[in-house]
């Protein structure tokens, strides 16, 4: 993945540097190139999964990688519109180490960035595909930014709820996480030219691993290592969030299961010491094996979906490593 990262930041950079001040230094920020004030730095940067499994899609169906850097680069910079909109949601204060964007610049100017990254993301893929895909695959970028927000709006939505079914929570996930890693896989194969079966099995296989990679996530929250992850500890859990393995705790019918709704719905502050408790009880409850179960059936769905034809070693690297990171 880090060699996804270096071979999309010229053309992350050449975006970013086409806004106007001082979008163009609040975008430098969030992606780790800069402080607040513009000094550049070696700051902490994402993953970079997305444009690794445009690039590896593209691979798998034959295509060098020349022509995906641009697909590659659109699908990283509407992830980030995600991300800086989510920070504001969420009120998350830290992002890799540093404060985010929305406490620096306020609410409404991250908010702008947000849309201006969007933007960005759906220039640069007009401006760099193949001019035979170019229109299916700006519909495509724009139809995962939908489905990522109806996703985004159903997370949000389930926190005010008391109840949230199994069904509807994986709804909302391969809305928020699958759309955008079905599009990035799809838009590599589209880069190489691949014929409509072969780009809707890649779309598949990216929904699919999207699903993977909400589960681990929600597991992380609840068990990773902070020093690990760089998360606060419990954070959906003192939030009062329903994660995959809460909404399978609540549903468990079991007594943790039935103390942790009580939890839940109580006035009192969840401290970290309750949100310990907590996590507890979902372990208790089950919902850590059932995530582990429901995240293994969609990685073999992904890797399922995969066409017998292309070489799929790199794509197959990247589904592992989703399945079993620690961060």
């Amino acid at each position: 993945m880090a060699g996804a990262r270096t071979a999309i930041e010229p053309v992350l950079r050449a975006a970013v540097n086409s806004l106007a001040e001082p979008l163009d230094r609040m975008a430098s920020y969030h992606f780790g190139w800069c402080d607040e004030h513009g000094t550049a730095i070696e700051g902490k940067q994402g993953k970079a999964l997305r444009p690794a499994l445009t690039f590896a899609a593209a691979a798998a169906c034959g295509e060098a990688g020349e022509n995906a850097v641009y697909a590659a680069a659109a699908v990283e910079l509407l992830h980030n519109f995600s991300l800086v909109h989510d920070d504001v949601m969420d009120t998350d204060p830290m992002r890799h180490g540093r404060p985010t964007v929305w406490r620096i610049w306020g609410e409404t100017n991250a908010t702008l960035l947000g849309d201006a990254l969007q933007a960005l993301a759906l220039g640069v893929l007009s401006d760099g595909m193949p001019d035979e895909v170019c229109a299916e695959a700006v519909i495509r970028l724009a139809r995962a930014t939908v489905t990522l927000c109806r996703g985004q709006y159903e997370d949000c939505a389930f926190e005010t709820r008391a109840t949230v079914s199994v069904d509807e929570y994986l709804n909302m996930a391969a809305g928020k996480t699958g759309a955008l890693l079905g599009c990035a896989c799809a838009l590599g194969a589209l880069c190489a030219g691949a014929d409509h079966r072969v780009v809707s099995a890649m779309h598949t296989f990216g929904n699919q691993l999207g699903l993977v990679f909400q589960l681990v996530d929600d597991a992380i929250d609840i068990w990773g290592d902070p020093a690990v992850t760089g998360k606060p500890a419990h954070s959906d859990l003192l939030h009062r969030k329903q994660s995959f393995p809460v909404v399978c705790a609540l549903s468990s019918g079991t007594a943790p299961g039935r103390e942790l709704a009580r939890m839940y719905a109580s006035r009192q502050p969840m401290t970290a010491a309750r949100a310990a408790h907590a996590a507890d009880l979902v372990e208790a409850a089950g919902g850590r094996q059932r995530t582990l179960v429901r995240a293994a059936t969609a990685l073999d769905a992904a890797l399922g979906a995969l066409p017998p034809e292309i070489d799929a070693t790199d794509l197959t690297a990247l589904a592992q490593l989703v399945a079993n990171r620690d961060r």
